[in-house]
């Protein structure tokens, strides 16, 4: 039997992706900041819950010495939209920091730490979901968000030439333009849609299409 640990399932996408994987028979180890977060999902079957900060190294820690089993994958959801503004007009510092620590940091440090449980699975991967926004376009508002998911991808890709020989497959995703409190109303997508499709990039990863970048119907993004 799968199991996969998605951070952030307190709501929107994290929380349909672990419903999706809930339904396909997976064992589903879902993170959240509190643990009135998990709702209805700490009573499901096949549900763990750790309660964690993505950037606490303390938790992490913590969480991870008490998993005592194997993770066949990871997928870091957790994120945060950041403040808005252009590269002159943002004046929210503290704000923008947050947003690469959560952003960019808060995936290295998850995959960092829970790496032995990644190690005890037989076929282990390692999911990010990114955006779009973090192409080197020449778009210019919602610099935070977008310096962000820049920087993870450069995470993510890096970290597939590293796990490469170790045979753990790595992948940076679009989850699309989803109808979530960060995509509003009018996105494209629901979130169920985008959870089903990042299952399925989920389960059919492998080490022969490791460190590229997947929209979240399974077509690759040919640059990024």
């Amino acid at each position: 039997m799968t199991t996969i640990l998605i951070t952030g399932v307190s709501r929107g996408v994290g929380r349909a992706l672990a419903e999706e994987a809930l339904s396909r028979g997976h064992e589903v180890i879902g993170t959240a900041r509190r643990e009135s977060d998990f709702g209805d999902l700490a009573g499901r079957d096949g549900f763990t819950p750790l309660v964690l900060d993505v950037t606490n190294r303390d938790d992490l820690a913590r969480a991870a010495s008490e998993l005592g089993r194997p993770v066949d994958i990871l997928i870091n959801n957790a994120g945060v939209k950041g403040p808005s503004g252009t590269p002159l007009s943002v004046d929210d510092m503290d704000g923008f920091l947050q947003t690469l620590q959560v952003n960019a940091l808060g995936p290295l440090m998850v995959t960092q730490a829970f790496m032995p449980a990644i190690r005890k699975s037989s076929e282990g991967k390692v999911l990010i979901v990114s955006s779009q926004m973090g192409d080197l376009d020449e778009s210019a508002n919602s610099i935070a968000y977008r310096t962000s998911k820049t920087a993870v991808n450069k995470i993510g890709r890096a970290l597939a030439t590293e796990l490469r020989d170790d045979g753990i497959a790595v992948a940076n995703l679009h989850p699309g333009w989803v109808r979530t409190d960060m995509g509003g109303a009018s996105a494209d997508i629901s979130v169920e849609e985008s959870a089903k499709g990042i299952i399925d990039l989920a389960e059919g990863l492998t080490i022969e299409t490791t460190g590229r970048f997947w929209n979240w119907d399974g077509s690759e993004r040919a640059s990024w």
